[in-house]
Formats: C-alpha cells, sequence, structure tokens
C-alpha cells in the first residue's frame, strides 16, 4: 500500500492577541471556573482577517516552497470552515485564486463544526491512496473565526457568552497532502469514528453560536471512549497507554482535553491520579501549548494540536501520535500517525512559535471598541470599504511581510490587498 500524509504543514494564527488572564478579570469573571480553561492567550481577528486571508497566510509558504511542476500537481483543494461567507460559494474559490494555483483542480468546501478539518484531511488521505491521478497532491485548509459582537448580548454579557469569550480564537491550519508523507505518515486503515444527533452546539444564525455546554462536554466524553474503541477494534493490538508516544486532541480549551484524557485513564487502567497528571504532561502537554495562545479555531484546531505535538516533541526517533477530533452535532474520530526526527525538523522551518510571539498585544481598551467595529464586516456584508486607521499598529506590523488582508466588499465580493 502507497505511504500517504503530509507532506507540509503551517498555521498563520493573525496579527493581534489578547491576555484572556485580564480579560476574565475585566467582565469579572469567576477565577477559578476561568483556570479551569488552561487558557494564555487568544488570537483577535481584526475586521481585515476573514477565514479566507487566514487560511491563504497560512498555506501561501507551503506553495511557495514548491517548484513549479509540484505546484501544479495540486489537484484537489479543501477549505473547512463553520466561518462561511456564502450559502452557495466557497471559500475554496478565493484560496485558490489567491495563492495561483493551477485551474486544474477540484475545489470546495466542508462544514461539520469543529470535526471539519479532520473530514478535509481523510478526504485528501483517500483521494490520494485512490491513485485515480498518481502524483497528485491535496491542500486541506481549515479556517475559523470566532466575532463577538455587542448586539450579541445586549449590554450585560450572558455567562455562557462571557466564558465562551476567552476560549473563542482564530486563525488556519494549511496541509500539503501526498505519497510523500515527510512531516506526518498516516497509519492507513487505522482509524475509529463515531457519529450520532446532538443539539450540543451551533450556528443557527452565521454569525452566532448558540449551545448547551454541559452537552457539549458530555458528547465530547462519550465520543472520545467511542471512537478509541472503534479504533481498537480495527487495530486489536491497539492500547491508549502504550500505543502512541503523544496524543493530540480537539481543544476547545485545555480543561476540557485534560478531562477526558483523566476519564479515558480511568475507565481503561483505573489509573492513579498523579499518575494521571504525568501522562497528561508528557503526553499531550505538548500539543495543548499552541492552542493555549490561540484559542478554538474550530475546524483548525484538532490539526493546530497535531502541529504543537510535532512542534514541541522530542522525536529522537520515529514517533506515533494519537488524534482525536470531535465536532458538535455530532461527528468524531480517532486515528494515529508517525512523526520522524526529519518531519520534526521541517515543521520546524515554517517557525510557528515565532509567527505567534510576532503578534501584537492588544490592550483590553482596543478589544472593547473592536466589539463595534467588528460589525463592519458580517455574513451577507454587501459592500463596504474597510477603514485601517484604528488597526494602524497592526497592520504597520505585516507591511511588506507578504500578508494577504481583506480591503474591501464590493456587491458581496470581497477584494484582497497584499502588504
Amino acid at each position: 500500500m502507497s505511504a500517504v500524509g503530509i507532506e507540509a504543514m503551517n498555521f498563520y494564527g493573525g496579527t493581534a492577541y489578547l491576555d484572556v488572564a485580564e480579560l476574565a478579570e475585566h467582565r469579572n469573571l469567576e477565577t477559578q471556573r476561568f483556570e479551569n480553561l488552561l487558557m494564555h492567550a487568544k488570537t483577535v481577528a481584526l475586521p481585515y482577517e476573514d477565514p479566507i486571508s487566514l487560511g491563504v497566510n497560512a498555506a501561501k509558504p507551503i506553495v511557495d516552497s514548491l517548484s513549479d511542476a509540484d505546484r501544479d500537481r495540486i489537484e484537489l483543494l479543501v477549505t473547512c470552515t463553520e466561518s462561511g461567507i456564502d450559502f452557495g460559494k466557497s471559500i475554496s474559490t478565493y484560496v485558490h485564486d489567491y495563492l495561483g494555483l493551477n485551474r486544474n483542480c477540484r475545489l470546495f468546501e466542508v462544514k461539520n463544526a469543529c470535526y471539519s478539518g479532520t473530514a478535509g484531511f481523510q478526504m485528501a488521505v483517500n483521494f490520494i491512496l485512490a491513485q485515480v491521478s498518481p502524483g497528485a497532491k491535496a491542500l486541506v485548509v481549515a479556517t475559523d473565526v470566532s466575532r463577538f459582537h455587542v448586539a450579541d448580548a445586549g449590554e450585560a454579557l450572558s455567562e455562557d457568552w462571557s466564558f465562551a469569550e476567552p476560549s473563542g480564537g482564530a486563525g488556519a491550519a494549511a496541509l500539503l497532502v501526498s505519497d510523500k508523507p515527510e512531516v506526518y505518515q498516516v497509519d492507513v486503515g487505522a482509524n475509529g469514528y463515531y457519529g450520532y444527533e446532538v443539539m450540543d452546539t451551533c450556528r443557527p444564525i452565521p454569525d452566532s453560536e448558540a449551545g448547551n455546554a454541559d452537552l457539549s462536554l458530555m458528547s465530547y466524553l462519550d465520543c472520545c471512549y467511542e471512537t478509541f474503541a472503534e479504533y481498537q477494534r480495527r487495530v486489536p493490538a491497539a492500547d491508549y497507554r502504550e500505543s502512541f508516544d503523544y496524543l493530540a486532541f480537539h481543544v476547545p480549551f485545555g480543561g476540557m482535553v485534560k478531562g477526558a484524557h483523566r476519564k479515558m485513564m480511568r475507565r481503561l487502567y483505573r489509573a492513579a491520579p498523579q499518575e494521571i497528571e504525568d501522562d497528561f504532561e508528557r503526553r499531550v502537554g505538548p500539543g495543548l501549548a499552541h492552542c493555549q495562545n490561540v484559542g478554538n479555531v474550530m475546524g483548525a484546531t484538532v490539526l493546530l494540536a497535531l502541529l504543537s505535538t510535532i512542534d514541541n516533541g522530542v522525536f529522537e526517533k520515529p514517533k506515533r501520535i494519537g488524534c482525536f477530533s470531535y465536532g458538535s452535532g455530532c461527528c468524531s474520530e480517532f486515528h494515529s500517525g508517525v512523526v520522524t526526527p526529519g518531519g520534526h525538523e521541517k515543521l520546524r522551518q515554517m517557525d510557528v512559535p515565532g509567527h505567534l510571539k510576532r503578534r501584537r498585544k492588544m490592550s483590553l481598551e482596543q478589544y472593547d471598541a473592536l466589539l463595534v467595529h467588528n460589525e463592519a464586516v458580517r455574513f451577507g456584508t454587501r459592500k463596504v470599504d474597510l477603514d485601517l486607521d484604528p488597526f494602524a499598529d497592526f497592520v504597520h506590523d505585516i507591511q511588506g511581510a507578504g500578508v494577504l488582508i481583506l480591503r474591501r466588499i464590493d456587491e458581496f465580493h470581497r477584494e484582497y490587498e497584499w502588504l
């Protein structure tokens, strides 16, 4: 069977971040409950940043590194998002255009809450395995934005809105999938998937979420166990504690991941608290590092956790990573793959930690003002010419860096500019 997996991988986390501990104090959130989020900072999407610009900026370094011949072998582009801008037109068309890809390419978009990035990745993997076009490559771009609006909760923020606010981030992960899995080689056929209908979290209107936080937690925990149980049925020798050097989870917030891992260790091994804590720090902690400084980016989050694991793990020899993906509504999957020392080094060349450190910190005054500016760009905006003056410092930071930003919308058509 042909090898398949991730040839190259990158993440783009925008230009601005907010210290979430400062936000929690500003919102008078309950300290203990906030600490359970295990969050440090989050990306804040500015009006000139949307799922298209974020996705292009994530994928561009990958595409630019390819030869003309290899770039032309990208025959599938899948965008994965719950932050789409149109009920019909796929954002993949914009991403394809601004990346300058070959027109002999299949373009489409998938939506399945936070599972979308995994859905796109698995679709790309099977496209390569099918060998319908030997040597072809697939580009998967998972991109999402959380925008909070003053109007969402009126003058007084609701409790649910407030605790969602510190964890809701923005960004995009881009994966080049091919038969040259230099970064991450998929364990072909080692998949456990599990899904059912549940009304835990949803977007009944384009720019706002609704849901039941307790139900979402229960569904996440249920799916974590059931996906691994199905994985184990397909890979009988698999052992949750022994088979995986690292574990990468979908990260709505760090505390949810910690709870899921604790449940797995208790249920499968009746592990003692200190053993669970040590195992969490060793195998799960590396995957949380980037997520704790970006926030939940929905479809891109589990891919960011995988990237963070490879970035922060120790790979003196090939090591296996188990991945758990969950999307509200719901669909979930446990799958795995192997990273070599060479794959670790190749990914580190993208310098995602350096990119995240270069974001500019946003003050709470700037952030509160942004909640009003966010009205400028919403789903269905017909016409706007963005005023960048309120964000001059952030724009200045990326001048000449080859970063794409949204500049205007004219009759629903979005127009972008390279800085």
